[in-house]
């Protein structure tokens, strides 16, 4: 398999959990394919177990991806880390839902720590783009900024998540850092938009939300735009055509 190479102009391009159209989504090997390609960033998403650790994984439930029955947030790490991960079903590009997985298991598929994570951005020299899943209290988006910035790569994370609040700490903490609000729903996002527009925040979208007079008005303001997850050349180049910043994708490089 081969991604499927577009022209995307200016606009930079992200992994989507990774390489994910090849790879288990948010599994190391995710992270190292999207690193040996031309990707700008590598997105993921983070979440804090029943002990206080944090691991990259997507859903709020392990099911889907490891056949375990339980809740991330109400599982040790002892026991997430025992768990291994379902393969991808090779069955061509599956566009905006990402790729289905089989209930084929690799040994060394593993759920990564953020450290993990963040290291292996830092080895392919990626941006990382990391996702604050469900709320955090703000001690531990304090204890996430200063593990990352204890590896030596906070410059080149950007935060994002639908949960503003996660990335009003962020900023409250660190004003200078990157961050974009998450949204699906465009009565959601015009609700929150002044506190975007407050707290110097940028945005990541549902590329279905997004109109070329948006992408004029959200740059007049000086807000970067970012949007997932196209599943078309087509929808891809006419963002780059409109100017978008980023793209985050699951198989378009």
């Amino acid at each position: 398999m081969e991604t499927i190479k577009f022209n995307k102009k200016n606009m930079k391009v992200i992994a989507h959990r990774g390489l994910s159209s090849f790879e288990t989504e948010n599994s190391l090997a995710a992270f190292i394919s999207a690193g040996n390609r031309s990707y700008y960033g590598i997105e993921s998403d983070v979440h804090l177990t029943k002990d206080g650790k944090y691991v990259i994984f997507h859903d709020d439930t392990l099911q889907r991806a490891t056949g375990f029955e339980g809740v991330v947030e109400e599982t040790n790490f002892d026991t997430i880390r025992s768990l291994t991960l379902f393969e991808p079903v090779y069955n061509g590009y599956q566009g905006d839902d990402g790729v289905k997985l089989s209930n084929k298991k690799r040994p060394d598929l593993i759920i990564p720590t953020m450290q993990e994570y963040i290291l292996t951005c830092k080895k392919y020299d990626k941006v990382a783009v990391l996702e604050l899943k469900n709320h955090f209290e703000k001690k531990n988006i304090q204890e996430i900024i200063e593990i990352i910035e204890s590896l030596e790569y906070l410059d080149s994370v950007i935060f994002i998540s639908f949960d503003i609040e996660n990335l009003i700490f962020v900023k409250e903490l660190n004003p200078n850092q990157t961050v974009q609000f998450l949204s699906c729903n465009r009565d959601d996002f015009a609700k929150k938009l002044p506190t975007v527009i407050e707290y110097k925040m940028d945005v990541d979208l549902g590329h279905w939300l997004l109109t070329k007079d948006d992408v004029i008005y959200l740059h007049s303001l000086g807000i970067k735009i970012n949007v997932w997850t196209p599943g078309n050349i087509a929808d891809a180049e006419k963002y780059a055509e409109w100017g978008v910043d980023y793209l985050t994708t699951n198989y378009l490089e």
